[in-house]
């Protein structure tokens, strides 16, 4: 928080960023509108992968995806015909060891889940550590912040198993990771819809505006902040969890993210206490039951 508080002192200030990369059809590029609304072009991307196990139930590899901004790595737990793909962002501290069963499980009722090591979070991808601060830096000269280019990580995800298998894919995350993930729902349409554990906005809109911030730093701010595309979500389904003694993003922080989602949309209070636990898990698929049915 400390660092945020620095990055707002100083980037009020900076001088005012001449304009955005334009976007063409042919050429990855970003857009931030007046609104702060992001707009991107992502680069096409390929991709290496290794099973890793397999059985009866499920395979689970580790997919690499190559972009043209270095290699980010997931892993993928699948049955053999899905009904739904859930792309998975993580939180702050989140391995891929402390969702085996949570795979297994989900392939056993019909879903595919891909766990994304984002850049910068210290694991197997690399990349900085979020900083709002450098990305602006990026954003001021027109290159390319490192937050922009994970939402087209996302994307791309999605667009690759949507390819695969042919059915829908959902944006999700936890924490930290359910703020890009709901980033990546609202700019790109083609997720079919948003799950949120334990998350809320960054706050850095509102610090912003409370140094008096504006122009194109106020609109920087604004382009990274989930609220604010949760509201062009709709009418594709919304839903949010959130434990009412979170130690960590306060109850109240995550239902006034929440506020600012469109119909349908659902907001649950789960047990536990930060983050995706098996009781968030019981009650996705609960949900997703209504929708896809039960696994015969």
């Amino acid at each position: 928080m400390r660092a945020i508080l620095i990055l707002v002192a100083i980037l009020v200030v900076v001088t005012a960023f001449a304009g955005c990369t334009s976007s063409t059809s042919a050429t990855p590029s970003y857009s931030v509108d007046k609104n702060g609304i992001l707009a991107v072009t992502c680069a096409p991307v390929t991709t290496n992968e290794t099973v890793l196990f397999s059985n009866e139930t499920y395979t689970k590899s580790r997919v690499v995806l190559h972009t043209q901004t270095g290699d980010v790595i997931t892993y993928l737990s699948y049955p053999e015909q899905p009904k739904a793909v859930i792309v998975y962002i993580p939180g702050a501290g989140e391995k891929i060891s402390g969702h085996e069963e949570r795979m297994v499980k989900y392939a056993a009722t019909g879903y595919a889940f891909i766990f994304v090591d984002i850049r910068g979070r210290g694991g197997e991808t690399g990349g900085d550590a979020f900083d709002p601060q450098t990305d602006y830096a990026r954003f001021e000269s027109g290159n390319w912040p490192q937050y922009y280019l994970t939402i087209c990580d996302i994307s791309s995800a999605r667009s690759v198993l949507a390819s695969r298998f042919g059915v829908p894919v959902y944006a999700v995350g936890g924490s930290n990771g359910g703020r890009y993930a709901a980033v990546a729902a609202g700019v790109d349409p083609k997720f079919a819809g948003y799950v949120g554990i334990s998350t809320a906005d960054w706050g850095l809109r509102e610090m912003v505006l409370g140094q008096g911030g504006s122009g194109d730093i106020l609109r920087f701010a604004t382009s990274l902040e989930p609220s604010t595309y949760l509201p062009g979500i709709s009418p594709r389904p919304v839903w949010m969890f959130h434990n009412a003694t979170d130690p960590i993003i306060p109850f109240a922080e995550g239902k006034a993210l929440f506020a600012t989602a469109n119909a349908p949309k659902t907001f649950i209070e789960f047990y536990g206490s930060h983050g995706i636990n098996a009781d968030v898990d019981n009650r996705i698929l609960m949900q997703w039951a209504q929708i896809y049915g039960t696994r015969g």
